[in-house]
């Protein structure tokens, strides 16, 4: 049987997985990453740190696995939008303001650039109307700016290649300096898809002071584009191979950003129990759930969401256009809630006496006060206990990164059942969110009626009821549960030649997958605390303007 490897580069981890040619999971590994935090804000990586881990999961999957070298026939990354900055000899340079030389990697969520962001939105150029009409501080050209401004003589001077994460992991498999559509559309300003402003602007770089970057055709930051899952050079190299232990040559796939990996990895499921026909795959979202959420929606022409970014052409699907939403903090969130609760060491203590993760225990707590205070649903608990949940500014649709996150409701208790409920109306709050992106993608021009879950929170099965309810819509949980190792090893296939597209893959490797519905009787509950989140906006906004008058 023919296999593919899928790399997925995440946050604090990478993961790898050998996937059958059915789209079976064979086996998977996961190795630590570092990331070092040195002021506020901050956020840095590795590159040699992050291959390393690459390295390892390969070499225990392929152990564990049985699967002899010969038969993986391709292999796909992807990674964070994490910006990874080398010299001209491919050698680390730091981003640090430490000087620290091993970190030469701005995590994406990386909130530094703000100023360079709010700058560059002030010039009103046309590449911004393909990112929302807003260029965020996680997109990687106010990262650069900033390098420029700030580590000019330390770092801007002595970089040769920019790179993104993914595009990144691909050179260091191949030595392919080719980059992907999907990295260079969704976060460095590459217009793809219209006859006229396709491509790198020049006076976009002019306006925003990076005007060095256009030498040489760009070479700094990629003049070789290629479509997700096309082969990159002529496969593994050598060195590569040993590393990984796997044969040189074997094909490597253009990569993806990870979100956009759980996209290609989610849509070609067919739940087996739906009992109405699937809507066509642009009335479905994809929702990848982990550190931070992003919300794909593809569309067959372009369609422009104010505060979401996008339409990116080609950046997830061939030929069609993809808007992507996004919270920046979900998981890091709900695990800050917890952690930093008064009550968390007693409800950590309990759940490890009863062998469950801290979410387990407290959904089963929740469950508990529920009927210990006669409540038809669990959701009720929070009728007056409302939170706006953007403590890392919001991505989409505000698309303001200086929003701050409120809670309304608190009181003097700090045991385990406030923490529950604290916990519960965090996971109603994300999901409010998830419903207003939705609301404003539905009103400028699409059709979604269908949510694919992925990610990390997808084994949460209370987050999952929660986003069922809340935005009143079937949602559909693939039986793999690993979705993004799947869209990643879906592009070491494709560039294997096994298939004649992505949408071919897709379709051959994307599995059966179970479904929740709704629960109609808690949606006029919903309804109402969707208002007050609404109004919890105009409220920040309204202080906002009051203490800046």
């Amino acid at each position: 049987m023919r296999h593919y490897i899928g790399i997925d580069v995440g946050t604090g981890s990478v993961r790898a997985a050998i996937v059958s040619e059915a789209g079976e999971l064979v086996a998977t590994s996961v190795a630590e990453i570092t990331t070092w935090n040195p002021v506020t804000d901050h956020y840095e990586q590795s590159s040699d740190n992050i291959w390393s881990a690459v390295t390892t999961t390969v070499k225990n999957v392929l152990e564990t696995s049985g699967v002899d070298r010969d038969q993986v026939k391709g292999v796909g990354f992807d990674g964070t939008c994490s910006l990874v900055v080398l010299d001209k000899n491919f050698k680390p340079v730091s981003v640090s303001q430490t000087g620290r030389p091993e970190c030469n990697v701005i995590l994406w969520m990386d909130h530094r650039a703000a100023t360079q962001a709010h700058a560059i939105n002030q010039t009103g150029s046309p590449v911004l109307q393909y990112v929302g009409g807003r260029m965020s501080l996680e997109m990687q050209m106010p990262k650069l700016c900033w390098l420029k401004q700030n580590l000019k003589d330390e770092c801007w001077n002595h970089s040769a290649h920019f790179f993104d994460l993914p595009d990144f992991l691909t050179w260091r498999a191949t030595h392919s300096v080719s980059r992907s559509l999907c990295t260079l559309v969704c976060k460095w300003g590459y217009v793809a898809g219209t006859e006229t402003e396709s491509g790198w602007s020049g006076d976009f770089f002019k306006n925003i002071g990076l005007e060095d970057l256009m030498h040489d055709n760009y070479s700094k930051i990629g003049s070789d584009v290629r479509a997700p899952g096309e082969a990159c050079g002529t496969g593994l190299t050598p060195e590569a191979a040993e590393e990984l232990g796997l044969k040189p040559g074997t094909p490597v796939g253009t990569a993806l950003i990870d979100a956009h990996a759980g996209g290609v990895g989610c849509l070609g499921c067919v739940p087996a129990n739906l009992s109405s026909p699937l809507p066509p795959v642009t009335g479905r979202l994809v929702l990848i759930c982990g550190t931070s959420s992003c919300h794909m929606a593809i569309s067959k022409s372009a369609t422009f969401v104010g505060g979401v970014w996008g339409p990116y052409y080609s950046a997830m699907l061939p030929e069609h256009w993809l808007n992507e939403g996004g919270q920046s903090a979900t998981g890091k969130l709900i695990d800050f809630v917890i952690e930093t609760h008064p009550a968390y060491q007693e409800a950590l203590s309990q759940a490890n006496t009863k062998g469950v993760h801290i979410h387990g225990f407290l959904n089963s707590h929740i469950e508990v006060m529920s009927g210990d205070k006669g409540r038809q649903s669990v959701a009720q608990l929070t009728s007056d206990l409302h939170m706006w949940p953007d403590f890392h500014g919001n991505r989409s649709p505000i698309a303001d990164p200086t929003l701050k996150g409120m809670v309304c409701g608190l009181t003097l208790s700090s045991g385990v059942d406030n923490l529950a409920l604290i916990y519960l109306a965090t996971l109603q709050a994300l999901t409010y969110g998830t419903r207003n992106i939705i609301s404003e993608m539905n009103r400028s021009g699409h059709s979604i009626s269908l949510v694919y879950l992925c990610g990390g929170l997808r084994n949460n099965h209370l987050f999952v009821t929660t986003t069922a309810d809340i935005l009143n819509m079937t949602v559909v949980l693939p039986d793999n549960t690993e979705s993004v190792l799947l869209g990643s090893a879906i592009l070491g296939a494709r560039a294997s030649g096994d298939y004649t597209s992505i949408q071919d893959a897709m379709g051959k490797m994307g599995g059966k997958g179970s479904v929740v519905m709704p629960d109609q009787n808690v949606r006029q509950y919903h309804d109402k605390k969707y208002q007050v989140y609404l109004k919890m906006l105009e409220h920040q906004q309204e202080y906002t303007q009051i203490m800046t008058q």
